[in-house]
């Protein structure tokens, strides 16, 4: 049994989603995991991650709208403002999605179907640098 971790960064350039799946597969490649459990966790509460779709680019232009439309960016509505209109949205767009991911490895491979992909979901408008650690336990 062993136990690794991974600090993957990110940088950002304002509200959409980050496939960071092949980065994550070529860790598992490289350290030659076989079998276990991958959990992903993001160190910040304006951005979250999600399993999605990564064939049609559609699906997360309508996730980002959906979520615009769900949580408005409009200070009225909030008294956490500090940091412009998108930081009470972007709060709450995380708390209802996941700040962590746990996926399986199987025979060296990252178990996931055949449309989808790992995504950082960034709430921000601005750019940011995000920090995503990926910690393996298994074989």
């Amino acid at each position: 049994m062993i136990q690794k971790f991974f600090n993957l960064t990110i940088s950002t350039n304002g509200q959409k989603l980050y496939d960071f799946t092949e980065k994550t597969y070529d860790w598992i490649k490289n350290n030659n995991f076989k079998n276990g459990i991958l959990n992903i966790s993001i160190q910040h509460t304006s951005a979250s991650l999600i399993v999605q779709e990564n064939a049609d680019p559609d699906v997360q232009t309508d996730l980002i709208n959906y979520f615009d439309k769900l949580v408005p960016m409009n200070n009225k509505l909030y008294i956490h403002t500090a940091e412009g209109k998108d930081d009470m949205p972007a709060h709450i767009k995380s708390s209802l999605t996941n700040n962590q991911i746990s996926l399986s490895i199987k025979n060296g491979d990252l178990i996931l179907g055949t449309w989808q992909g790992i995504y950082l979901f960034e709430h921000r408008l601005e750019p940011h640098t995000r920090v995503l650690v990926h910690h393996f336990l298994g074989d």
